[in-house]
C-alpha cells in the first residue's frame, strides 16, 4: 500500500528542472506504478487513470496546493483518489480537506461549457471538466499544462468525455482557442474580425501545430543532460 499525502503537499514553487521532474514523476508513479512514458492506455479505464494522474502530476510540478492547481476542492481530490486510485492510502490534513479554492469566473465558464457537453456518466467527467478548465488558464498549450504526452491524448479525452463539444471542432482548431470561441458564439458574440479563418492574420495562433515534448519528458531530458540520476525514488509524501 502506497501512502500519498497530497493534502500535506504545500511546497514552494520548484525552481529548477530537477525538482520539477522529480515531483511530477513521483506523483505520477505513486498513482500508477509506472512513469508516464510507460503508460498503457489502450482501454478507456487505463486512459482515464493516465489522464487524471497526468493532471495531478502537472499540478504538483507547479508547486503550492495540488487541489487548487488541479481545479478541485480538497474533498473532491480525496474522492477522486479513493475512486480512481484505490491502492493509494490517503492521510489527509484536516485543514486542507476543507480547502475549496477561489472561484475564478473564467475557469467557471469553461467548466460549465464542458459540463453541458458531457458524454460519459459518472464522476470522472465532472472532475475532468473542473480540471481541464483550471489548467486552461495556464500559459502553455492545453495538453502540456494537463501533463499529457501529446495533443492526441487531449483530443481523445475530449472526444470520450465531452463528445458533442469535441465534434464541433471540425477544423481542428487549437482546443483552448476553440473553447473561448465557443463561449463567445454561445453568447452571440463574434470573437474574430475576419469573415473566414483562412483570411485571418492570426490563423496560426488558432490552427498552428501543437507538437513538442511533454512537460515531464522535457524536464526528465534536462535532468539527464545535467547528469542527475534518471530514476525517481518512491516518496511517501508528495
Amino acid at each position: 500500500m502506497v501512502e500519498a499525502q497530497f493534502f500535506s503537499f504545500v511546497a514552494a514553487h520548484p525552481t529548477d528542472a530537477t525538482s520539477q521532474a522529480h515531483r511530477g514523476a513521483t506523483v505520477y508513479r505513486l498513482l500508477t506504478g509506472v512513469f508516464p512514458a510507460e503508460a498503457h492506455i489502450a482501454s478507456d479505464t487505463n486512459f482515464d487513470r493516465h489522464v487524471l494522474a497526468s493532471i495531478l502530476a502537472a499540478a504538483a510540478m507547479d508547486g503550492g496546493l495540488v487541489p487548487g492547481n488541479a481545479g478541485l476542492s480538497g474533498q473532491e481530490l480525496a474522492l477522486l483518489l479513493e475512486h480512481c486510485f484505490p491502492a493509494v492510502e490517503i492521510k489527509a490534513d484536516k485543514q486542507l480537506l476543507h480547502f475549496k479554492g477561489d472561484e475564478d469566473e473564467e475557469v467557471a465558464m469553461i467548466r460549465d461549457l464542458l459540463l453541458g457537453q458531457q458524454s460519459t456518466k459518472g464522476r470522472i467527467s465532472g472532475w475532468l471538466a473542473a480540471m481541464v478548465a483550471r489548467r486552461a488558464i495556464e500559459p502553455n498549450h492545453l495538453w502540456e499544462d494537463l501533463g499529457l504526452r501529446n495533443r492526441g491524448e487531449l483530443s481523445r479525452l475530449l472526444s470520450r468525455h465531452f463528445a458533442p463539444l469535441a465534434a464541433r471542432n471540425i477544423n481542428n482548431m487549437r482546443w483552448k482557442r476553440f473553447f473561448y470561441r465557443t463561449l463567445c458564439e454561445n453568447d452571440g458574440l463574434v470573437m474574430c474580425t475576419a469573415p473566414v479563418c483562412t483570411q485571418c492574420n492570426e490563423f496560426n495562433v488558432c490552427f498552428g501545430a501543437e507538437s513538442g515534448e511533454s512537460r515531464m519528458a522535457e524536464r526528465r531530458r534536462d535532468v539527464l543532460r545535467q547528469g542527475a540520476p534518471s530514476s525517481v525514488t518512491d516518496s511517501r509524501t508528495i
